[in-house]
């Protein structure tokens, strides 16, 4: 048992080590820390992202009461793929970003009591924008994000109530640079800022689920983030630059300029939801989730026509499974999964809102023993607008984990 749990702890801690944190391509990633990634695991992720259900064989990353439900060890992993389509009015290009999503490791602790650990991108920034004109050009990039590690402990009240909570060390660094080059100047400009984030925060949730006949239950889930504080440590460099003859690019001067560290605030969110269904046969289920980002400020950079307003998502999804325990016929044990979901991001840029919606689908296959499970998730959406000069960004996503589940504490009566 021992073994087991130090395996698991390296996997999760190492794979920090590879985490990709720049999992976007779109150009709105340079607006505060970056887009939000999601937060949840791809069973969630292909029913419109909805953090309701939980159950004895998965992990649910979005409301730390639902581990109190697990009844086996589970290792999770997810990956992602996304393709993105960006358009403005006169122009188009494509472009793809693949991710490493979440490790984690749950494990059920005592009948009502249960814990898990892993690592979750938070944000993502990834961005190359070149701006041509009479006079010159300029280009700006951007990459980067922000993690959390995290760990969860949840409990079951009683049969139908569980209460969990959740503690996140979120850190990560975000990188910034520009260059602009005016026609027959001798220099260059580059100007490069890194801001290095740090922060704590935390997430309470609560699951109620219910009988409401012999076949149906009704599950209802509340979770709620306060607001905390986080620190941005900034520095800030400023070059000239000379292109040779070759196209070359070479330094002729760099300065460090001071810049104040600053602390910005992490916005509060809480998330509300509720469905029905018949256990282990059909689920469907609506969610509502708000988040305080107009109190929200852009680190250490003054950006023009942009402000920030609070962010409002709507989740609509569910999943069905034939014949869960007929083990006679494979087909009928696939989890079909389907969702969609809105959002109105916060941000609004040139006096247009940025807004996004995404339509999901997914199955759920099952592998080995004890229940595990391959995820295979797709999705369609958009972001963002052709007016006022910005960007319509069409992407593609295709996502696919592992869920993996193992008895670690049984009770040997023969030795």
């Amino acid at each position: 048992m021992l073994k087991h749990i130090i395996i698991a702890v390296f996997i999760v801690i190492t794979g920090a080590t590879t985490f990709a944190q720049e999992g976007t391509s779109s150009p709105y990633s340079y607006y505060g820390i970056g887009l939000p990634k999601f937060k949840g695991t791809a069973e969630n992720r292909s029913m419109g992202g909805i953090s309701i259900l939980s159950d004895s064989i998965h992990l649910n990353l979005q409301n730390p009461a639902s581990i109190a439900d697990l009844r086996l060890v589970n290792f999770t992993v997810g990956a992602s793929h996304k393709s993105f389509t960006q358009e403005t009015s006169s122009d188009s290009q494509k472009t793809s970003a693949t991710t490493l999503d979440y490790l984690a490791v749950g494990v059920p602790l005592s009948p009502k009591f249960g814990g898990s650990f892993g690592l979750i991108p938070y944000s993502s920034v990834g961005y190359s924008v070149l701006n041509e004109n009479s006079e010159g050009f300029s280009t700006f990039e951007g990459e980067g994000g922000l993690n959390k590690a995290f760990i969860n402990l949840g409990y079951k009240i009683t049969p139908e109530l569980s209460v969990g909570i959740d503690a996140n060390y979120n850190f990560g660094k975000i990188e910034n640079d520009s260059f602009t080059r005016i026609n027959d100047a001798e220099f260059g400009t580059r100007e490069s800022n890194r801001s290095d984030l740090l922060g704590f925060s935390y997430n309470f949730g609560a699951q109620y689920k219910t009988m409401v006949s012999e076949n149906l239950q009704l599950s209802t889930s509340l979770s709620y983030t306060p607001e905390t504080s986080f620190t941005s440590e900034n520095s800030r460099e400023i070059a000239a630059i000379v292109i040779t003859g070759t196209g070359q690019i070479a330094e002729a001067d760099v300065r460090n300029v001071p810049v104040d560290d600053t602390e910005f605030t992490f916005p509060s969110q809480y998330t509300i939801g509720v469905g029905i269904g018949k256990p282990k046969s059909w689920f469907a289920g609506l969610e509502y989730q708000d988040q305080k980002t107009s109190n929200f400020t852009n680190r250490a950079l003054d950006i023009d026509d942009v402000s920030f307003n609070d962010a409002t998502k709507i989740r609509l999804g569910g999943y069905y499974i034939p014949n869960y325990n007929s083990f006679g016929n494979y087909a009928k044990r696939i989890v079909y999964r389907g969702g969609f979901r809105m959002e109105e991001t916060g941000i609004t840029v040139r006096g247009e809102e940025i807004n996004e919606f995404g339509i999901s689908f997914g199955v759920g296959l099952p592998v080995g023993r004890l229940f595990s499970n391959a995820n295979l998730g797709f999705e369609y959406g958009q972001r963002g607008t052709t007016n006022s000069g910005l960007v319509q960004e069409n992407f593609f996503n295709v996502f696919l984990s592992l869920s993996l589940n193992d008895k670690w504490f049984e009770k040997r009566y023969i030795d």
